[in-house]
């Protein structure tokens, strides 16, 4: 985190020896270690913090979007439907009487079709 060597945190502790003593090193020890742990414990409980925001914040734009969209649905439902075109009725063409009859006398002039072959179906044998 500190980027601190072991040759360096050596050092550091021969300092302290001496500078300290080492009656009262133990106690400096545990006092330094108590302070830490309640830095880191400040710090994660701001993060905790932190993201609770950012995610309350993210919640309030997504509310926003999904009440865009339900208005502009709303909007589009409350609306009266106007096609561009209006759909026009054509009356389909009257057939020609001749080239009905002409039709008829093709369709009575083909052989009639051929009667297909007998199905003989075989029930499957047991398994």
């Amino acid at each position: 985190m500190f980027d601190i060597a072991w040759s360096e945190m050596v050092l550091i502790g021969a300092v302290a020896l001496v500078v300290i003593g080492p009656k009262d090193l133990p106690k400096a020890l545990r006092t330094v270690g108590q302070t830490v742990a309640r830095v880191r414990r400040m710090a994660s409980e701001f993060q905790g913090q932190f993201n609770e925001a950012m995610r309350e914040a993210e919640l309030a734009d997504l509310k926003k979007q999904v009440e865009d969209v339900g208005g502009s649905v709303q909007s589009a439902l409350n609306t009266d439907f106007k096609p561009i075109d209006q759909i026009k009725d054509f009356e389909a063409p009257k057939p020609d009487d001749a080239a009905l009859k002409e039709a008829e006398a093709k369709l009575a002039s083909l052989p009639a079709p051929a009667p297909l072959p007998p199905v003989d179906i075989k029930p499957d044998a047991p398994k």
